[in-house]
């Protein structure tokens, strides 16, 4: 496999979009040749700041992650290595903060599904209410209920699960510490009221149902307590002494000190929020919603549903990340469909808007984002603009979420008698995210439509916007083997393909999928898009130039549809091959590394 193959893998998981593989050795995984691979449609290592290393896959997530399973069997982690001693590190603050960022996210990310789940079922039930006042009565509604409360009163069950695969630990052990906090005999405590100690230590009565942070302390401690007893415990004792020993001293720290440590941290950070909500709430939500796609490409947003969560236990209500999250979705939905307006080929157009279709109803953006908006770069403006005018608007109507949901303007009754002031913010994130994409998606196709290059003599320009990688790495012996020529591979992140040199366009292929130009140097140079697309038949495919055609040093000669190409179920990944190399010579070419369209990359010599 290329991510290292099962031995380099400790868990998998799954978000909307993204497989997520917790790798034993980062450094085992080949990320280009995970890229070529047909349906991905891209990879972020966060491997230093959340531990995760995460494949995107869009609608192709379902069945790959299920044939993963089925095919390898993975679980979620397994059992401490008792011989493994983590890799000491530099103490620095970056690091401290890089490593708690990772912590809280590789926690939380199981969780994720189900409070989505249990939000959404909450939504449908309140639906069902504004149809009916008498439904709340019925044991339909009363029972669902039950199912919808379920993942945000045991949050700290799942939290505890997920600390404990990214710690290596047994999931068992730090679950029963957690449930020790919502057992029903400490709730009985609770309602008494009576003061308890544990080992003459005042015990503090608190409530932990939806609570994040003491299961997060839980299930560190549980952690490290684990993998010291399985140090000291001679091995014909472990399996008596290590799960009992964990649990006990685990809880007794637990109901002390670090439950209820947790507890008030969680409470100060409830308040924090709502401080930053009530005092400077349009600059927060605006400034999150605008920075979210960011953060989603760098797969750091899921840090944040834990104070997402911590918000709706307490202070009740989230006024800062549902919106901002909701809002982002629909600013990338709106930037589709002004990049769609202003889009000529029909086909095109139709997959574009689909993409902003999908992001507004489904609260799926990857797909916008890596298929549209990131490699048309313009777009991007209009999402910025678009979340924070939407988040700005949100504040100051007074726009609440209430419950966990997802992120789709299905989902906006979440927001209860906020509802108008939500839909408001909706309408001008999509308003403001499409005019903006229109506007300088304009400007940008008159500016390329117009730019070539100087093109000095024996120079190369990238024709793509990619990352430019040795020919031997192209998964296709004619290339990889050098049987047509020296050259390179690109995997590319643009969609248009430019005059890598001066010269006359020689050949337009019959399946417009390569164009080869002679270069007034005398370099014969072919640009292959894409694996076997040949197979495609020119659909997705679109020449700008025709054979005989002289061209200039950045000038378009041909645009293609990543989209098409990944559909079809072929790598991405493409070719620059000078075929005539008895007579020239390809020098100075730097690949592993990334070029903008029209940036020198080599020169040939003839």
């Amino acid at each position: 496999m290329a991510v290292g193959g099962p031995d380099n893998i400790n868990a998998v998981a799954h978000c909307m979009t993204r497989i997520r593989f917790l790798l034993k050795n980062p450094k085992n995984a080949n990320t280009t040749d995970v890229k070529a691979i047909a349906g991905v449609l891209g990879v972020f290592d966060a491997t230093a700041t959340s531990g995760e290393y995460m494949v995107i896959l869009g609608q192709h997530l379902l069945p790959v992650y299920e044939a993963v399973q089925k095919k390898f069997n993975f679980t979620s982690a397994g059992n401490t290595d008792e011989n493994l001693d983590a890799v000491k590190k530099p103490l620095t603050v970056s690091g401290v903060i890089s490593d708690t960022i990772g912590f809280i996210s590789a926690s939380v990310a199981p969780c994720v599904p189900g409070l989505i789940a249990g939000g959404m079922l909450k939504v449908f039930l309140l639906l069902g209410t504004l149809i009916s006042s008498s439904f709340a009565s019925t044991g339909v509604y009363r029972l669902l209920s039950i199912a919808g409360d379920a993942p945000f009163y045991f949050l700290p069950v799942f939290v505890a699960y997920g600390a404990a695969n990214k710690l290596g630990g047994t999931p068992a052990y730090a679950m029963i510490c957690a449930l020790s906090l919502l057992h029903n005999n400490w709730q009985a405590m609770l309602t008494a009221n009576e003061p308890i100690t544990m080992l003459m230590i005042p015990v503090r009565l608190m409530r932990y149902s939806g609570s994040l942070v003491p299961a997060l302390l839980l299930a560190w401690c549980a952690g490290k307590v684990e993998k010291w007893l399985n140090k000291v415990v001679p091995g014909i004792f472990k399996a008596i002494f290590v799960g009992m020993g964990t649990v006990a001293i685990t809880m007794v720290l637990g109901f002390t000190a670090l439950a209820p440590l947790g507890g008030y941290l969680g409470i100060y950070i409830g308040n924090f929020f709502a401080f930053l909500a009530g005092n400077i709430g349009p600059v927060t939500v605006g400034v999150l919603a605008c920075v979210l796609p960011w953060l989603i490409i760098a797969g750091m947003h899921h840090a944040l549903v834990p104070f997402m969560a911590q918000s709706i236990s307490n202070p009740g209500y989230d006024a800062i990340f549902r919106p901002a999250f909701l809002l982002h979705n629909m600013s990338e939905g709106g930037a589709c469909i002004g990049s769609a307006l202003r889009e000529k080929d029909p086909e095109k157009r139709a997959e574009i808007l689909s993409l902003g279709v999908g992001c507004i109803f489904a609260g799926v953006t990857e797909p916008a984002i890596y298929g549209n908006n990131l490699p048309k770069k313009t777009p991007m403006y209009g999402v910025m603009a678009g979340g924070a005018a939407g988040g700005i608007v949100a504040v100051f109507l007074g726009a609440r979420a209430y419950v966990m949901g997802y992120s789709t303007i299905l989902a906006v009754p979440i927001f209860q008698d906020t509802i108008i002031a939500i839909l408001v913010a909706v309408a001008t994130a999509i308003v403001v995210a499409g005019i903006v994409a229109f506007i300088l998606g304009g400007k940008a196709a008159e500016a390329e439509a117009g730019r070539t290059i100087d093109a000095a003599k024996n120079m190369l320009y990238a024709p793509v916007a990619g990352k430019y990688i040795p020919l031997k790495e192209i998964n296709d012996g004619v290339f990889s083997e050098g049987m047509l020529g020296q050259g390179c591979g690109i995997i590319p992140e643009g969609t248009v393909i430019i005059s890598p040199v001066n010269g006359e366009v020689i050949s337009v292929a019959e399946s417009l999928h390569a164009v080869g130009i002679k270069s007034d140097d005398g370099a014969e140079i072919l640009i292959h898009i894409g694996l076997d697309t040949v197979a495609m038949k020119g659909k997705g495919f679109k020449p700008l130039v025709k054979e005989g055609d002289r061209v200039k040093a950045g000038q378009k000669v041909l645009s293609f549809d990543i989209g098409a190409i990944i559909a079809a179920g072929h790598p991405t990944t493409s070719a620059l091959i000078i075929t005539n190399t008895d007579d020239c010579r390809l020098i100075d070419l730097k690949t592993g590394q990334n070029y903008e369209a029209g940036e020198v990359f080599g020169t040939v010599e003839a």
